[in-house]
């Protein structure tokens, strides 16, 4: 017998709310850090582009481009942010929530082009043709108005990361960070810290040896930095537009849930997948005793269902399949549910009839 139940309930219990207290702490968390991101890179945006008119150089006019492309990426992330917390409707019955992915990834590939293209453009033209710094006190002026700017903009983000980090490392919260605002705007900030300071380089090496190259080499620089950082960003958000299984610690959580629901005897199968950061689509099939009434059955898969959605609340899609598991496939069966926090296990694999 199959009863495939999608749900139609939630249980709102202790930990749900502790739960839903970290998904509103990452939401207003990116908020803060995109919101800080805008203004500090607008107003180093109008700087550098009033520096660049006024001294002519090559790593100030890459840095501006930089800075714009940063200004319209954090305008794309606020737009993507609102779009994906649209409800469900016929067209989306998933709802709207990889639409922050995708315009993550926007922001990548204008990062890519704006950003890091337009950089290696500038400082090839001006290492063939070399322009002399008109105002080398002026370009110090804005740059390091700038880094005073952006130093704000990161320390935002860092202290907005470090209340959801749960003491992972730097690159393995981006890596492993489901909402994309957060690592996206840090990796931006820290590009643009360090090309400022390689704009800052080449400035000052053109200052002391008198050839202009080195403000080209500078933007150059930048522009290969810009590129690499887009190269990561479009990396990460393509997997989470493909579609990511939940984190260890919510597979761990769905795994204590199910197994330790009331007529539960195991899991035979479970697949996962991130719909949105705030997401998640389980489907579970479940080891119930063979001797339950259809209406104790029914009672026992919402029993499994409540304590599932009351351990992971961001869980809002839930099918759960109950089934017996057969003695001649125990051995199959045993490291399937074994294999339940591992997402890569065979899809395909096929599975007895009931």
């Amino acid at each position: 017998m199959h009863l495939r139940c999608p749900t139609a309930h939630a249980a709102r219990t202790g930990p749900a709310r502790r739960s839903v207290g970290r998904v509103a702490d990452v939401q207003d968390g990116s908020r803060k850090a995109i919101i800080a991101a805008f203004f500090a890179n607008l107003g180093i945006a109008i700087a550098k582009l009033v520096g660049f008119l006024l001294t002519g150089s090559a790593g100030l006019l890459a840095e501006a481009g930089h800075s714009v492309a940063d200004t319209g990426n954090q305008g794309l992330l606020m737009f993507g942010s609102k779009r994906g917390k649209r409800p469900a409707d016929r067209a989306h019955p998933f709802g709207y929530g990889p639409e922050r992915y995708f315009w993550s990834f926007v922001v990548a590939l204008v990062l890519f082009s704006m950003g890091g293209l337009f950089a290696l453009y500038e400082g090839i033209q001006k290492l063939g043709n070399p322009h002399e710094i008109e105002n080398a006190f002026i370009a110090y002026t804005i740059l390091g108005i700038s880094i005073a700017l952006e130093s704000f903009s990161l320390t935002t983000a860092v202290r907005e990361a470090n209340l959801v980090r749960h003491g992972r490392s730097w690159w393995n919260f981006i890596r492993t960070s489901k909402a994309p605002e957060l690592p996206v705007v840090l990796l931006e900030d820290v590009g643009a810290e360090i090309g400022l300071l390689f704009a800052l380089g080449g400035l000052t090496m053109a200052e002391i040896t008198g050839n202009a190259r080195w403000d080209a080499v500078g933007s150059i620089a930048i522009g290969l930095l810009l590129v690499a950082i887009a190269i990561i960003l479009a990396t990460e958000m393509k997997g989470l537009l493909i579609g990511e299984a939940a984190s260890d610690e919510n597979l761990d959580a769905i795994n204590a849930a199910l197994s330790g629901a009331d007529k539960v005897n195991g899991i035979i199968h479970m697949r996962t997948m991130h719909l949105g950061p705030d997401d998640l689509l389980i489907a579970a099939k479940l080891d119930f005793a063979p001797t339950l009434t259809l209406a104790e059955l029914a009672r026992a898969i919402d029993g499994a269902e409540a304590d599932l959605r009351a351990a992971v609340p961001i869980a809002t899609t839930v099918y759960i399949e109950p089934d017996i598991r057969r003695h001649t496939t125990d051995q199959t069966n045993d490291r399937t549910a074994d294999q339940t926090t591992d997402q890569t296990t065979d899809p395909t694999t096929t599975e007895p009839a009931t």
